[in-house]
């Protein structure tokens, strides 16, 4: 399985597993599955950071290479699908996220109760 983790999994993954659903939980640990953290995670990180809004004590790239998980760039066929996704969500990110999701036949690991109105692969 291919899997694109919200923002706020990849930080449990690093800090608080104990947070995670046990599907998605089990899901990252298993070798077989492909783990991507999205581009546009990276940047709400280091832009909450930068404003205050999070504190992180770490470089998410070289966390998302430690942890052995797959980067994923933000790709024309990602922003052309954010196009046309509805207004279900407002956050930004949230929504570039399912974009990618959807244009690259990703299954995305998130809590967020939002994500089941979206026509997405959802795990969680």
């Amino acid at each position: 399985m291919k899997i694109l983790l919200d923002t706020h999994v990849f930080l449990w993954a690093l800090s608080e597993p104990e947070k995670l659903r046990p599907a998605i939980r089990s899901a990252i640990e298993l070798p077989s599955n492909q783990v991507f953290v999205s581009a546009m995670t990276v940047a709400e990180i280091v832009i909450k950071e930068s404003i205050g809004k999070l504190a992180v004590r770490f470089d998410p790239v070289e966390m998302i290479d430690r942890l052995g998980f797959e980067r994923l760039d933000f790709s024309v066929l990602a922003a052309r699908r954010l196009g046309t996704l509805p207004f279900h969500h407002r956050d930004p990110f949230d929504r570039m996220l399912i974009a990618q999701a959807i244009a690259h036949d990703l299954s995305i690991a998130s809590h967020d109760p939002i994500f089941v109105r979206y026509d997405c692969k959802l795990l969680g």
